[in-house]
């Protein structure tokens, strides 16, 4: 894991760290149902409790346990559908989310095994992103670190994901009369919290090793970025929700998933042409 590129994500949101919780479950379950389809897309093959896994040392050790599969052909690149076959571009996700602070664990067990893993570690904080080291990373681990700050209002996004609807930049909260955030929003809005994603790449492939693990941060970014834009539009479906509201939306949405996924056309972010 020490070799892996690791880079941290820094994306600050104009919310506070409790509404977070829910917006953010929310959205993934509605994201996931839009990245779903033809074939493709999310199945959700755990959601429960879990009390024995420590986080960041042994400060969290309680939350939800996820267990995911997504099947990505037409998601990524050409040059890696050449490579490995079609059946082998499905992708496991465990994920354990003692909010606030998460760990992500990706992997390709039927091809790659052990020689693909993106680790993502998450904290969410109050405020904007200037915190130095909430991973409590050693001082190596620090050098090798590169921190990267995402503006879900001003960074440029890929045309193809972009709908006005789900612009920062010029979608106003009627629930919290947020928004539209315009200029520089970070320095004059509250409130304010920040994701702190810290993501590590290996994967083992001489001759295409650093190619594809710089094309996995990228698709990360691209992620990260789209999916704040969607939590902050989206807040007037989720602001009201409770904790337990939003775990009934995740039952339901996991229905949907396995019926879209076998019935309706592929859908969702595609791969940038290579």
């Amino acid at each position: 894991m020490d070799n892996m590129l690791t880079k941290e994500y820094r994306i600050t949101m104009p919310v506070t760290v409790e509404e977070y919780r829910i917006g953010q479950l929310y959205s993934l379950s509605e994201a996931s149902l839009m990245e779903t389809g033809g074939g493709e897309g999310v199945e959700v093959l755990r959601n429960e409790s879990f009390d024995n896994y420590p986080l960041l040392g042994s400060r969290f050790c309680k939350g939800q346990y996820t267990y995911k599969k997504y099947y990505l052909a037409s998601k990524v690149p050409a040059f890696i559908r050449f490579l490995v076959p079609n059946q082998s571009l499905i992708i496991h996700e465990e994920s354990w989310n003692a909010y606030p602070y998460s760990r992500t664990i990706i992997t390709n067990p039927g091809y790659m095994k052990e020689n693909f893993v993106i680790s993502i570690d998450t904290m969410h904080v109050a405020g904007k992103g200037d915190k130095e080291n909430v991973h409590e990373l050693s001082a190596e681990k620090l050098k090798q670190r590169e921190v990267i700050f995402v503006d879900i209002a001003n960074d440029p996004i890929v045309p193809a994901d972009y709908k006005a609807e789900e612009d920062p930049g010029k979608f106003k909260s009627v629930k919290t009369s947020r928004g539209p955030l315009q200029g520089d929003w970070i320095e004059n809005t509250k409130p304010l919290m920040t994701c702190y994603k810290l993501v590590s790449v290996e994967f083992k492939w001489f001759g295409l090793q650093t190619r594809v693990e710089n094309f996995v941060q990228k698709c990360e970014r691209r992620l990260f970025t789209n999916f704040g834009r969607q939590v902050f539009c989206w807040i007037d479906r989720w602001h009201d929700m409770s904790l337990d509201d939003v775990r009934a939306f995740e039952e339901r949405i996991r229905d949907d998933l396995e019926q879209q996924r076998k019935s309706v056309g592929v859908r969702g972010m595609k791969a940038e042409s290579d």
